[in-house]
């Protein structure tokens, strides 16, 4: 989207600060789960729940998105050398007032969807949907401070929702009878989308340093950054193969090489990340991993599906 002559708290200035691209990595999970449970249970899967977890996934990433614009512009992080996107309230699209409210209304609105979940599931639904919220506040103020915003895409990129969807979705089982496969796949999920938050913290590590922000990637280090983004991919893929091949039992050969056509785009992401190292230009990796992270979801989604026909 073209970025110049952006209004003011505009509905322009609103869908920018949205980042509409960033909602990938909030279906991608939701998908998977959607198509373990449909793997497993068939026909018998609950359509309502499979609606409202999507929903809630992808205004809960639109929050995130608010959050990390606003405090991020309010501690200083967001400044002229930023060579990522450009941010909202750091551009003057949108002011720190209405970002406030903004941020407050899309986090009651999140509330609002997740809500009925209690039904399908028990009110133990609204303590995840309340760890779901709180931390999408603590990743911007704390948590991507001291180096744990990996921990947080693992679990709330690739356990929470693979797992809780998978459960909703499914008919009425105990919470504790998730297969290990439908796990294994949700750690898959979360090593795969983590690959985002590392090109984008291997990019910012100059600016990271300088804001006294202590990111898994500042602490390692640019070679440990190149590394931790290759192996990220590739354990990712060999979880979810494994996970793919328990679920699809009469076919784990064509699995297998399903699953396998995703690792030459990493790969190809990773040789260009290693060549560029430094600058702007890693923002075209950015956008590489993204596209990455949808190949996935849909392979693994296909791949499950497949097991069902």
């Amino acid at each position: 989207m073209i970025e110049s002559n952006v209004k003011v708290n505009s509905a322009k200035a609103w869908l920018l600060a949205a980042r509409p691209k960033t909602l990938t990595g909030a279906a991608v999970p939701v998908m998977i789960g959607i198509s373990a449970a449909i793997a497993m249970y068939g026909s018998s899967v609950r359509v309502v729940p499979a609606v409202l977890c999507m929903l809630f996934a992808l205004v809960m990433q639109i929050d995130a998105n608010f959050v990390n614009d606003y405090f991020d512009f309010m501690k200083g992080t967001d400044d002229e050398q930023r060579l990522g996107p450009k941010r909202a309230c750091a551009q003057g699209w949108i002011t720190a007032a209405a970002m406030r409210r903004g941020l407050l209304y899309t986090t009651i609105l999140a509330c609002a969807i997740g809500l009925p979940l209690v039904y399908f599931g028990g009110w133990e639904m609204i303590l995840i949907g309340f760890a779901c919220v709180v931390f999408c506040f603590l990743y911007t103020i704390s948590f991507s401070y001291i180096g744990l915003g990996d921990v947080l895409v693992l679990v709330f990129f690739g356990v929470v929702p693979v797992c809780m969807t998978y459960w909703l979705v499914a008919p009425p089982t105990p919470l504790m009878s998730i297969p290990w496969p439908v796990i294994v796949l949700s750690i898959a999920c979360g090593l795969i989308i983590d690959t985002l938050l590392v090109v984008n913290n291997y990019r910012d590590i100059d600016n990271d340093r300088r804001a006294g922000k202590r990111t898994l990637i500042v602490r390692i280090g640019e070679r440990g950054g190149l590394l931790l983004y290759l192996f990220l991919g590739m354990a990712g893929t060999m979880l979810a193969i494994a996970g793919i091949i328990y679920l699809n039992w009469h076919d784990g050969q064509f699995m297998q090489l399903l699953m396998t056509t995703y690792i030459p785009f990493h790969i190809r992401a990773f040789t260009e990340m290693r060549r560029i190292r430094k600058g702007a230009e890693l923002n075209k990796v950015l956008g590489m991993t993204a596209r990455n992270m949808f190949i996935f979801g849909v392979f693994v989604s296909a791949a499950l599906l497949l097991a069902w026909l």
